[in-house]
């Protein structure tokens, strides 16, 4: 059993949980360093596996509640000759928070980019429950 499939130990056994499945994210990024991205995200049994066009990412959660918690890294997978990428060429540390329910969820956190912390929005639906 991983950690995010521990029953609550008050036994609420109604207790809602993150769905595993496909999910489509959207991020809106902002402070110093504004930006936007969509992409697909697998959550299962605490673990995220997603990316988008320029990007992969990897990372790990919890829950409870109705609200859960994760941190992702994020990395480049394909050159973007023209473009400039917030996330360019960099491993980038990213930690959220937020809520969900069934079928959708949303997060706040903040990627450290360098010396830079840049927040986050996200919004994820999801598209095929596993």
């Amino acid at each position: 059993m991983s950690i995010a499939e521990r029953p609550d130990p008050a036994g609420a056994s109604q207790e809602s949980r993150v769905t595993d499945g496909l999910y489509t994210i959207a991020i809106e990024m902002s402070g110093a360093k504004r930006g936007h991205a969509t992409g697909v995200l697998v959550l299962e049994g605490g673990r995220i596996m997603g990316g988008d066009t320029f990007f992969y990412y990897t990372g790990s959660y919890t829950f409870s509640r109705g609200k859960w918690r994760g941190e992702m890294i994020v990395n480049q997978h394909k050159d973007a000759p023209g473009l400039n990428l917030v996330f360019g060429n960099r491993e980038v540390s990213c930690g959220f928070t937020g809520t969900y329910s069934e079928g959708a969820a949303e997060v706040d956190g903040t990627a450290l980019v360098g010396n830079l912390s840049v927040p986050f929005h996200a919004r994820l639906t999801l598209r095929a429950p596993r």
